[in-house]
This record gives structure tokens, C-alpha cells and sequence, in this order.
């Protein structure tokens, strides 16, 4: 069956007031922690695959999203990139939708488009992105979440969560029209960004996606997965002994931590605290030397 952009299997589920929780590629998913989170999810609660885009490639630039290869059963195959949704039936309260969402490079408003008409299909009645970012944080204190929320009820459990609201202003992916959207077709919406060191640049970062994976599980009752927790303790063990032997580093973690304690002073006022141009041009280097790499 189609429904706009989406090839979905039939028979189509009947789902309970699902809430849609959402992840998107390459944008907000630094250290693979949307990526870890949804896994998880689906793992946990069974997910079942629903559909994909019929035509990724009237959407995406594959040079940029690029296929892969590889052998199975003898043979050659290729994937290709694409827009995947799940579905989990629950024996009580709501059900769920789980987006695995790429940026679009072409036909951006025809890809939210899509999007929402098939949250609209099913009735949807929360609309939830997370993932990551990089910030000026150190790795040895607790990480920062910044997040959105519409809906009274979603609010309080955010701040019960400690999730602080986001500030950021700048060039941003059109997917976050989703966001913007949802409200006025009656859906609520939340977002949950983990703010993670700049200077670990870790390809699966596991403090992050322990620190969503709480939160998640706070609001929805689904058990945190110990091995996860298992894997952050050992990366921040691994940071701590390179942190030693580089004195340099060390020195810079010590002037972000003055930083995040300021940062958290200052929250009331909605001030931001900078850090010295020496730190800025030290961590961009950083970043350049991690990206180029």
C-alpha cells in the first residue's frame, strides 16, 4: 500500500495512539546514539518492519548516502539507503512507530510531507526526535540533554528528567518541520538531545546513549540495557587513562568543567558563559583534524 512516498506491507496494523519516536542520520546522530537508541527499542519491544520509501532516490544524493556491498549466500548485494519505519503492538498503552529518517538532499517537502501523512494514517499522538550533538562539555560530568516538549504532561517529565531547553540557533535540517507541523495535526511533540564531548569523537558513543536511554526509559517503563552500560564504564575508563597522557588535553578539560559549572549558574539568567578563544581555536582544530581523517 502507498501512502504518499511510502511502500508499506499489508495487511496494514491497527495501532493503539502509537507515538512515533524518531531518529535522524547524519544530523543529531554524532556517536550513533540515535542509532543505539532505536536498536534498543526495537529489540525490546519487538519491533516489526512497516515500510520503507518506495523511491529513496528521489530523495536522496547516493555520493553523499552511499550504498554498500557485500557477499551473502556466494552472491554479491548492495543496499541502498533508505527511509525505514517499524511498529510495536503493546498489551497495554500506546503503541509505537520507530523512523529510522536520512536528510533529505532533494524534495524535502514532499519527504515531510510524507512523513506526516503517514503518522496522520495511524493516528499518532506523539511525535518524538533524539540524537546528539557535539558541544564544548566535559566527558566528566554529567551530560547535558536539551530538549522540547508540547503538551503539559510532556514538559513535566522532561524536567523531571533534568532535560534543559534548548537554545541553539542556526542552520538546522528541513526534517525538524516535522516538529513544527505536528502540533497543528494534533499530534504532541518531544525532542531529547544529548550534548557530547567534542574532543572524544567516538563513533559509538555509549555515555550518550545511556544518558537518552534513562530518560526513554523513565517515560515509557522500558528496561535500560545493561551491556550498554557496561560499554559506557569501559569508554569512560579508555578516556580517563588518554586524558593522562595528554597533559595538554587535561589542561583543557579542567578550563570546560569552570565552563559547565558556569553554564549551569547562568542558566536562570539565560546567559551563555564563553570559553577563551584559546580553548575555540584548540577544540575547532580538533574537529577539522577528526573530520578530514
Amino acid at each position: 500500500m502507498r501512502i504518499r512516498a511510502f511502500e508499506l506491507n499489508e495487511p496494514l496494523p491497527e495501532l493503539r495512539e502509537p507515538h512515533a519516536i524518531a531518529m535522524l542520520r547524519p544530523w543529531v546522530d554524532v556517536g550513533s546514539v540515535g542509532t543505539l537508541i532505536l536498536s534498543w527499542l526495537e529489540d525490546k519491544l519487538g519491533a516489526k518492519e512497516l515500510g520503507k520509501l518506495a523511491r529513496p532516490g528521489d530523495f536522496f544524493d547516493f555520493t553523499r548516502h552511499r550504498p554498500t556491498s557485500y557477499i551473502s549466500g556466494g552472491r554479491r548485494r548492495v543496499t541502498v539507503p533508505n527511509t525505514y519505519v517499524t511498529y510495536s503492538k503493546q498489551e497495554s498503552g500506546n503503541d509505537f512507530i520507530f523512523l529510522h529518517l536520512l536528510e533529505p538532499h532533494h524534495h524535502g517537502e514532499i519527504y515531510v510531507d510524507s512523513i506526516l501523512q503517514l503518522m496522520a494514517r495511524f493516528g499518532v499522538k506523539r511525535y518524538c526526535i533524539l540524537g546528539s550533538m557535539h558541544d564544548y562539555v566535559p566527558h566528566t560530568k554529567p551530560l547535558i540533554v536539551t530538549g522540547e516538549a508540547s503538551g503539559e504532561e510532556t514538559r513535566r517529565r522532561l524536567a523531571e528528567n533534568g532535560v534543559e531547553s534548548i537554545e541553539y540557533q542556526g542552520p538546522t535540517s528541513y526534517c525538524f518541520m516535522i516538529s513544527q507541523r505536528a502540533p497543528d495535526m494534533g499530534m504532541e511533540t518531544m525532542s531529547l538531545i544529548a550534548h557530547l564531548p567534542q574532543y572524544t569523537q567516538m563513533e559509538e558513543d555509549y555515555k550518550g546513549t545511556i544518558r537518552i536511554m534513562n530518560i526513554i526509559s523513565s517515560i515509557y517503563g522500558v528496561p535500560v540495557n545493561d551491556a550498554y552500560v557496561e560499554k559506557a564504564e569501559r569508554q569512560q575508563e579508555q578516556i580517563n587513562i588518554a586524558l593522562e597522557n595528554n597533559p595538554q588535553l587535561k589542561s583543557i578539560v579542567k578550563q570546560l568543567e569552570i565552563h559547565y559549572e558556569s553554564r549551569n549558574e547562568q542558566q536562570q539568567e539565560k546567559e551563555t558563559p564563553r570559553l577563551s578563544p584559546e580553548i575555540e581555536r584548540f577544540l575547532a582544530e580538533m574537529d577539522k583534524r577528526f573530520r578530514e581523517g
